[in-house]
């Protein structure tokens, strides 16, 4: 326990400091630039059929989160106990075939299954859903990955259950091709023009 909240001082004083929460907004590429509409993963849509209340926020964007240091720290300690309370697998070692969103089943998943378990708790922390935005990305291998968006007026960060880290999307090393629409859960909006990708990374 001493050793985990060590970890959540270190990363909230690291982060929260170059993110510069307390002093002016942060400018330029800690905002993602969207697109136009963009198709849907099939992963989403086949778990948007599953739980439809999960994809129909149709709320008004009002603005990104206002970022305090308690909120940051909040979101950094509930993106370490996801990550710590559930076992990678994928979804072929899971259920036996590819592109299955769901909560982490017995306490296992693949990236979006962590996902969509930070969404739910960040957004019983008082999060809007439009602010909580899953997010499809390139890895440096050129696999596909989920990542959940936080968006907050000092920057869009990243919740990664390949990085106990909270970081600003412009420090991580991937590619952004889309992430789900602010004022509608069940759309999605370009972030770059690339090709739809299976989502499956886990965690080594």
């Amino acid at each position: 326990m001493a050793a985990r909240r060590a970890l959540l001082v270190a990363i909230t004083g690291v982060l929260v400091s170059s993110a510069g929460v307390g002093t002016s907004p942060a400018v330029g590429s800690d905002f993602m630039v969207t697109g136009a509409l963009t198709s849907q993963p099939i992963g989403h849509y086949e778990f948007c059929k599953a739980n439809p209340r999960e994809c129909s926020d149709l709320s008004r964007d009002r603005g990104s989160v206002i970022l305090s240091d308690a909120l940051f720290e909040k979101i950094a300690s509930i993106n370490l106990a996801v990550n710590e309370a559930v076992k990678p697998l994928s979804d072929r070692e899971i259920y036996g075939k590819e592109e299955v969103w769901t909560y982490p089943v017995n306490g296992v998943g693949d990236c979006e299954d962590y996902v969509l378990e930070k969404r739910r708790r960040l957004q019983a922390e008082g999060i809007a859903l439009s602010n909580l935005l899953i997010t499809v990305v390139r890895k440096a291998d050129g696999e596909g990955h989920a990542v959940l968006t936080v968006r907050t007026d000092r920057g869009d960060f990243i919740l990664d259950n390949l990085s106990d880290e909270v970081k600003l999307w412009s420090d991580t090393n991937y590619r952004y091709l889309k992430r789900q629409a602010s004022n509608n859960s069940g759309r999605w909006v370009s972030l770059r023009d690339e090709s739809n990708l299976l989502v499956s990374a886990v965690r080594k």
